[in-house]
């Protein structure tokens, strides 16, 4: 499980036969084109938690201001070729993420097209430990991509999907370190599957989810008449991606356990509550009755693991209202859609061993005015 800030869980077997054919074709095959000229890199911290985070916010920040950016060289892709690459990652963008692809309609066509590039790069990498290849993929093949992650950012893309978002570093002021930070995220995928506590796992959450976040904030840029500091803007995005992510792992918490043997709560929660790992393996949803009934302790533990995700969602509610307006309505979307998969939760007696929590199509139309409205009036600022 990684890349869900924008695309939003894992789809029916039908769908996900096509959705792989459709990924292979259009994005990459991971075993055929991750080669590239080795790029060295600069020596970086070995941090750990949520020193990981705020050392990307800080490196994100200081470039959103103009000093100490990425940017490489001039770029060789141009005119239809490019235009051409930006199209591609709007398709990909539409078929994989509708309702966020949606909301990048408001956006200036500039926006809109570098946010496109983000997703795509997004998830071309997701796919490589959590797609149809995901199995031929090792920490190596991870270090190649990373090195065409630094030849990217220097202004020589691979393919014409590299070129789209080479393109978009060199028109907004974006940062490598979130780029290199979702591939250790990838790492983790690759060798974790246990999170011994929540520190563990918020850097986890940030890897993959929290540097989206900061990818794409200085794209959406910034309300015109805010003049403070930009590190509350950039803490409440990090706090909606912590949010998304966490709310990903409570919904799949019996699908990651039956079909990936990975459990992403943290133990020492469980261990608080009386609840063993086989336990959650197996699924505390059984009764002697033959009919399906929640262990009481589950009940307990689902409450406070959904008490904190939703605090991460009230965190990131003060930023959205600092965000460029023609930015707000996607991310007022993500963080109104993703709070009712919590609420499913709830709703399905914190069974999510054999039900799936999910917000109906029409709650989701019905929810995506109230995002518009929330908005185009913002709350008062001091």
């Amino acid at each position: 499980m990684s890349f869900r800030a924008a695309h939003s869980g894992r789809t029916c077997p039908a769908r996900a036969r096509r959705e792989a054919m459709t990924t292979r074709a259009t994005l990459l095959r991971p075993e055929s084109a991750i080669s590239c000229p080795p790029s060295s890199s600069a020596s970086r911290p070995a941090l750990k938690g949520r020193d990981v985070e705020d050392y990307a916010m800080m490196r994100c920040i200081e470039a959103h201001q103009g000093r100490n950016t990425s940017l490489g060289g001039a770029l060789k892709w141009s005119g239809a070729v490019l235009d051409q690459a930006y199209e591609k990652c709007g398709q990909v963008t539409s078929e994989y993420a509708k309702t966020f692809y949606l909301g990048t309609q408001l956006m200036t066509p500039a926006q809109a097209k570098a946010v496109w590039a983000v997703y795509v790069w997004c998830r071309r990498t997701d796919e490589l430990v959590d797609g149809p290849n995901a199995s031929k993929i090792t920490p190596k093949a991870l270090d190649r991509w990373e090195e065409r992650l630094e030849a990217l950012f220097d202004g020589k893309p691979y393919d014409e999907l590299d070129a789209a978002l080479s393109d978009t570093i060199q028109r907004f002021p974006l940062h490598i370190q979130p780029f290199r930070d979702m591939i250790e995220g990838m790492r983790m995928d690759l060798v974790k599957s246990r999170y011994e506590t929540f520190d563990e796992l918020y850097e986890y959450c940030y890897r993959v989810a929290g540097t989206v976040a900061l990818m794409t904030t200085p794209i959406m840029g910034i309300e015109p008449t805010y003049k403070g500091p930009l590190e509350p803007v950039y803490r409440a995005a990090l706090a909606l991606g912590t949010a998304n992510q966490l709310t990903n792992i409570l919904r799949d918490v019996g699908e990651d356990g039956y079909q990936r043997n990975r459990i992403y709560v943290p133990m020492e929660d469980l261990d608080k509550f009386g609840i063993s790992e086989e336990e959650v393996l197996v699924g505390l949803n059984a009764s002697s009755t033959g009919k399906s009934r929640t262990d009481e302790r589950w009940r307990r533990f689902m409450t406070f693991q959904i008490d904190r995700a939703r605090q991460c969602f009230m965190d990131a509610e003060a930023g959205v209202d600092l965000l460029d307006p023609k930015a707000r309505w996607p991310v007022w979307s993500a963080l109104i859609l993703y709070r009712q998969i919590l609420d499913a939760v709830e709703k399905n007696d914190y069974d999510n061993f054999s039900k799936r929590a999910y917000v109906p199509k029409w709650r989701k139309m019905l929810s995506l005015p109230l995002a518009y409205t929330r908005a185009l009036l913002p709350a008062s600022r001091s």
